[in-house]
């Protein structure tokens, strides 16, 4: 009966030792789509910034400069969904990307493309199982992006037009970007940030 007992003592130890081992609990779903949407804003700010050197060397300076804002706002989103991840005690690994360019009317394309993709798809879903985990820092830096992503979109839009019209007149030739959500408006900031509630002096000029 002794044996018996120090032997089950022994395995129920065991078991404790071993659980006690574990590095850490599963990742949730949205810890692994934080990563996601760290690795495609990095990447759009990357892509971004060699749009709008291309769009120079095309001569579209204002498609540039909404290029160069957009990839200041990509760069703002992947740093807030970064503060979000490291808060939960995780680590981003490196991001390896190069982007392909072609001409401005076609880089104007993929961007909008990008965009829509991840207003339509991309940020909805992982909005909704931020929710499902609980995570409301990530339901906040997903929500904001999302927002923004929405200006882009927008913004794109009429770059693309004028550019088919021949017609670059009516685009702006500075943007206004929101240094915590990355928030884009053209010309002028807004008193406060309609997306983030930040002030004014919070917007970086680029131009």
């Amino acid at each position: 009966m002794k044996t018996r007992i120090f032997t089950l003592c022994i395995a129920f130890a065991f078991a404790a030792a071993t659980l006690g081992c574990k590095a850490k609990a599963p990742e949730t779903k949205t810890i692994a789509n934080l990563k996601s949407a760290i690795t495609g804003e990095t990447s759009a700010s990357i892509k971004y910034a060699a749009y709008a050197k291309k769009a120079k060397e095309e001569g579209f300076s204002k498609i540039a400069i909404l290029f160069e804002a957009a990839s200041k706002a990509e760069g703002i989103h992947a740093k807030k969904h970064t503060e979000v991840l490291a808060k939960a005690g995780v680590t981003m690994d490196a991001i390896d990307f190069a982007p392909e360019v072609k001409s401005t009317k076609e880089n104007l394309e993929d961007a909008l493309k990008g965009e829509t993709h991840e207003i339509d798809s991309m940020y909805p879903d992982y909005i909704k199982q931020a929710v499902a985990d609980n995570n409301a820092d990530a339901v906040t830096s997903f929500t904001w992006a999302m927002d923004v992503e929405k200006k882009h979109q927008a913004l794109y839009k009429k770059a693309i037009a004028a550019l088919a019209k021949k017609d670059l007149a009516k685009l702006a030739h500075v943007y206004m970007v929101c240094g915590a959500c990355g928030n884009t408006v053209e010309k002028e900031a807004p008193a406060i940030c309609d997306v983030c509630g930040e002030p004014k002096d919070k917007f970086i000029a680029i131009k």
